[in-house]
């Protein structure tokens, strides 16, 4: 799920929503929403966020495999 990569790979920096914000230029309320899973972000977004926390947008966009 995206808000939960989003919100793993913010934390694992040691960063707060609103450094996130101010680095990506995304409001710090959106990412908020993300992050609750309230909101899908646009490819644009993701890609400012992606460049913000220094991953390729796979790494947020990206599903989990499944164990069958």
């Amino acid at each position: 799920m995206f808000a939960i990569r989003l919100k793993r790979s913010r934390t694992s920096h040691g960063w707060s929503q609103g450094y996130l914000a101010e680095l990506s230029g995304v409001s710090q309320a959106y990412i908020s929403e993300l992050e609750a899973g309230e909101k899908q972000p646009t490819l644009p977004i993701v890609e400012k966020l992606a460049k913000a926390l220094g991953v390729h947008i796979a790494e947020l966009l990206e599903e989990e495999a499944e164990d069958g």
